[in-house]
């Protein structure tokens, strides 16, 4: 008889069952995903016009994706691109379908609605021309994740999306994904009352807790560093004009100031560039900071998944306890129905031999299901746990690239600096 005992599920290596469901089984290499059979590109953005489901015009931002097969290529044949436009909207439908197909995978997040963690000098508003070009960047490389995930590059709603226009809406709500998503309220309860979490994921949780703190951090910093930068560069347009007048009175002098003070404009111009590649290396950050969401939605489903067995496990016991009670006529706990039998007479046998019989079907039933729940729970912990293994290499590959990168960037600012001066020194010497 199974135990009615709901510890916190394991994942036991000797066990290499499928996950739970019909989802697609991870393909034997890296080259099986979609990524290197198709090339997938979000190339432009546009500015549209149209009505809501309220009937109310909108103006809102369509983005074109192209896919090329690779194979044909590769064969020397040149394949025809197909297109299709998608807006923002529809891939947050398609990341939903994900997050609830797909529980024990940290789904890829897609970039922000809204402009956050920005400097004064740039726009926070979500139709500004800078701000979609980075949304269309950031889109294009959501789906490139996608495709370069192991099991969600194969599934069939995903690959829709990125090839057939019309009905997509229709075949992604014809799955009833949204019946299976579990509300919130659910998720908070299951929180707090679960009793034997698993250790892992709590302090999975936690991590993911920091990360985001401390990435929420390094770009509040990087914001504040750019607008004092941006002030400082531009304040040495000074230079340049006070250079430029100050040439205009001396003859001897006059060519190397003007020259001077031409490198000045120079440099005090060069900010935006910088800045703005800055903005890539921050939205490198922005997409750990949203990683961090899609943890904590593993660890939630979790979290539900052991709430739940330990109410099966409740439910067991109780059933087993009352049968317990009926056949041995003595109650070990105060009870309505108890008080009842006193009250108003004990039950006839044939009806206590009734009750059992109901009371040892349900057991048995509780029983399959607990030893389900438990087996559901083990699959969903191996099949979680090898996702955020994966993850974390990705992360911290990621990271290090973005973070050596970003010094890379400061260095070469830093020595432009040294050379505008370098020449400044130059033009002085000459005079």
């Amino acid at each position: 008889m199974e135990s009615s005992e709901a510890e916190p599920s394991e994942s036991r290596p000797e066990e290499d069952g499928a996950a739970p469901g019909s989802e697609p089984q991870p393909p034997d290499t890296m080259e099986d995903c979609l990524a290197k059979k198709m090339e997938i590109t979000v190339s432009e953005a546009e500015k549209r016009t149209g009505r809501n489901a309220m009937n109310m015009q909108e103006t809102y931002t369509a983005y074109l994706i192209e896919t090329r097969a690779v194979e044909s290529q590769n064969e020397g044949q040149c394949s025809p691109v197909d297109s299709l436009w998608r807006r923002y909207s529809e891939f947050e439908l398609l990341r939903n379908y994900l997050l609830v197909t797909y529980p024990h995978i940290v789904v890829p997040p897609l970039p922000e609605k809204r402009a956050d963690f920005v400097w004064h000098k740039l726009s926070a508003d979500n139709m500004d021309p800078d701000f979609v070009e980075r949304r269309r960047i950031g889109l294009e490389n959501f789906l490139l994740r996608v495709a370069s995930h192991p099991v969600l590059c194969q599934d069939k709603i995903f690959y829709s999306f990125l090839t057939q226009e019309g009905g997509w809406k229709e075949m992604v709500n014809e799955t009833g994904f949204q019946l299976k998503a579990d509300s919130r309220l659910k998720a908070l309860n299951a929180t707090f009352r679960v009793k034997n979490p698993d250790k892992r994921f709590t302090e999975l949780k936690h991590y993911s807790d920091e990360l985001q703190s401390v990435i929420s951090h390094l770009l509040r910093v990087r914001a504040r560093v750019a607008d004092r930068l941006y002030g400082v560069y531009k304040v040495h347009g000074n230079y340049g004009r006070v250079f430029s007048e100050w040439s205009a009175i001396e003859k001897e002098m006059g060519d190397g100031l003007q020259s001077a003070g031409h490198h000045m404009d120079v440099y005090a111009a060069s900010i935006d560039d910088i800045l703005e590649e800055e903005e890539h290396y921050a939205d490198q950050l922005k997409e750990y900071l949203f990683y961090a969401e899609a943890l904590r939605a593993v660890c939630r489903k979790h979290e539900l998944m052991q709430y739940d067995l330990e109410m099966a496990a409740q439910d067991l016991t109780s059933k087993k306890q009352q049968c317990e009670e009926l056949a041995t006529g003595t109650m070990r706990t105060f009870s309505l129905k108890g008080m009842t039998s006193k009250l108003f007479g004990q039950e006839t046998p044939e009806q206590r031999e009734a009750k059992i019989k109901i009371l040892e079907e349900q057991i048995q039933e509780g029983e399959e299901q607990l030893k389900s729940k438990n087996l559901e729970g083990r699959d969903f912990v191996k099949s979680a746990w090898a996702d955020i293994e994966r993850f974390k290499e990705q992360k911290n590959r990621d990271l290090k690239e973005a973070l050596i990168s970003y010094a890379v960037m400061q260095i070469s600012m830093c020595k432009k600096g040294i050379q505008v001066w370098t020449n400044a020194k130059e033009c002085f010497s000459k005079m």
